[in-house]
């Protein structure tokens, strides 16, 4: 099998698939020497839970300003990865270095710092279940910052227009579908303006659907905010619709990343296997 390393995978040289007029290469992507730029750099990481080893030599750069999806089958370590970008796992072995700094060679502060430029959708929302939509979406700014409640309303109230919930303010969750926690976790990971979004699997629990108005919300909220994006998931069509790269987990490495277009054509046996849903090739039941 080969590997890809993310240092050298192949630059964008056409359009990426949900940038409109976006040039790919665009300068938003670059640094002043027309490299590709990363805030976010797994190098070689190993991390073990008991004897089991999730994490086996991992590296993975992530672009800015683009949409990334890591696909894999269970238990590869995708969601793991999310947990050491935060800061919330120490790896064993290797480096997380997030917006140019080593995450484990600074202080607690300053990795709390660093999470504020992350807003995070887990599986299920994850909201505060005696909370109603508003004030789970109001929750971080009322937590990290010192505005004024006028201006936290003024916030909440624009980012849940923006996800279609502004007449669920005032509902629980338990009163609200699936697809619209999804949507009040999408708001809630927005309101603090995050350099990066992480989402873990985001069409968890959806229906083909709602997955699909999910993955239009998504791209619409890059479109208009921008960021780096990081979805984790096992919906290839997720991946199809939304992505600009595509990496793919296997046994604890990273097995393929470059641009999604070139993912998809992919004649890799893992690759090509896991991408189209075929049973015959080298990832089997166990």
């Amino acid at each position: 099998m080969s590997f890809v390393s993310p240092s050298t995978a192949t630059e964008p040289t056409t359009q990426l698939p949900h940038a409109g007029n976006l040039p790919a290469g665009d300068q938003v992507r670059r640094d002043g020497n027309g490299q590709l730029r990363h805030s976010m750099e797994v190098r070689n990481v190993v991390k073990s839970f008991g004897s089991f080893r999730v994490m086996n030599g991992m590296s993975i750069d992530f672009v800015d300003d683009a949409i990334t999806t890591v696909l894999g089958p269970s238990g590869t370590g995708k969601s793991v990865l999310l947990k050491h970008l935060v800061g919330l796992l120490e790896p064993d072995d290797g480096e997380i270095v997030v917006f140019g700094k080593n995450i484990w060679q600074i202080s607690e502060k300053e990795r709390y710092d660093l999470r504020k430029k992350f807003g995070v959708l887990f599986q299920d929302g994850a909201l505060f279940g005696s909370m109603n939509i508003y004030d789970n979406t109001a929750f971080p700014l009322r937590k990290h910052t010192d505005l004024d409640e006028s201006d936290i309303e003024e916030i909440v109230v624009s980012r849940l227009q923006e996800v279609g919930l502004e007449k669920a303010m005032a509902k629980l969750p338990s009163e609200v579908s699936g697809g619209m926690r999804k949507r009040a976790g999408f708001a809630r990971a927005l309101v603090l303006d995050p350099e990066v979004v992480l989402f873990d699997e985001p069409d968890s629990g959806l229906d083909p659907v709602r997955t699909s108005l999910l993955n239009d919300l998504i791209l619409k909220m890059h479109n208009e905010h921008k960021g780096t994006y990081l979805l984790v998931t096992h919906d290839i069509r997720t991946a199809r619709k939304v992505s600009d790269y595509v990496g793919l987990i296997w046994q604890g490495q990273v097995v393929h990343y470059g641009e999604a277009e070139e993912a998809f054509a992919s004649e890799d046996p893992f690759v090509r296997q896991f991408l189209s849903g075929d049973s015959a090739g080298p990832l089997g039941m166990d």
